[in-house]
């Protein structure tokens, strides 16, 4: 929305009045007739009867005003205006909606419903929102054209492009995870759910309990946030990846996380942020 000043015209001269009682007082001593509300610009000097000469006015010299619905603080542009929407009122202006916290309206800002599938596999034709989504694709050993890709081989590949230690933590004497398969036994069953005895994390069902077993969630740490006041470790590659979007620590912003990653999973360049 373009915001005006209302200005208050004399009908039988071109003069205008921000103020209809100097307009009035105007009219009174020059015996002249009260006009039409006219639209004047919040930035210069510049006033039009027809709002749509105001628009053009704006539009050309750039003089738009943009209001918070909230505070009713003005802005010299619409991008200003929502960064201020987002950070001050957590509101989403595309979706009319609030949210509780900064974080909130981050990730929903930074979910499918704004940012669609961008991330695309360098291997296979699937698409995913974040560098997260499409890091896990590749670690887990889901693209179908590349099936040799693991949470080992990723992270083989990340310390040749890390020599520093950037992000990659050295391990010495590393020779990869151990591949077995676990399942647990009705043991695992404390008669209330099923208990992970490494853990003691309970599941609804042995599957989800076999599942957690043979997830990362007890294998060794392998990479750590290249921010030294965090240095947060971290067992996969997607797991440092989504703690970079959230920014909790300001290492890097989300977007610059997304620009990245091509670069990182195809081997372009040593390791650097």
């Amino acid at each position: 929305m373009t915001l005006y000043r209302k200005v208050f015209w004399c009908a039988d001269c071109t003069m205008g009045f921000y103020d209809d009682d100097d307009r009035d007082n105007h009219c009174y001593h020059e015996d002249h007739d009260h006009g039409t509300v006219g639209f004047g610009c919040y930035v210069c000097t510049a006033a039009f009867r027809k709002q749509s000469n105001l628009l053009e006015h704006t539009r050309i010299k750039g003089h738009s005003r943009y209001e918070c619905d909230e505070c009713g603080r003005l802005f010299a542009t619409e991008e200003a205006r929502t960064k201020h929407e987002v950070e001050a009122h957590f509101f989403c202006r595309e979706c009319v909606r609030f949210f509780q916290s900064i974080n909130n309206i981050k990730q929903h800002l930074n979910s499918r419903t704004h940012r669609g599938q961008e991330i695309k596999c360098p291997f296979c034709p699937n698409s995913y929102t974040t560098a997260t989504g499409m890091t896990h694709h590749l670690e887990s050993g889901s693209c179908r054209n590349a099936p040799s890709l693991n949470r080992d081989s990723i992270y083989k590949f990340v310390r040749s492009k890390d020599p520093s230690g950037l992000i990659s933590k050295k391990l010495i004497g590393w020779e990869g995870t151990f591949q077995n398969t676990y399942t647990c036994n009705d043991r695992a069953w404390n008669g209330y759910q099923w208990e992970c005895y490494l853990c003691h994390k309970g599941f609804g069902t042995s599957h989800g309990l076999n599942q957690h077993l043979n997830s990362p969630a007890h294998q060794q740490n392998l990479y750590h946030c290249p921010n030294r006041s965090c240095r947060q470790d971290f067992k996969t590659l997607a797991a440092i990846i989504n703690h970079l979007e959230s920014e909790k620590c300001g290492a890097m912003r989300f977007e610059q996380v997304q620009k990245n990653i091509h670069g990182m999973v195809n081997g372009n360049r040593l390791i650097g942020y």
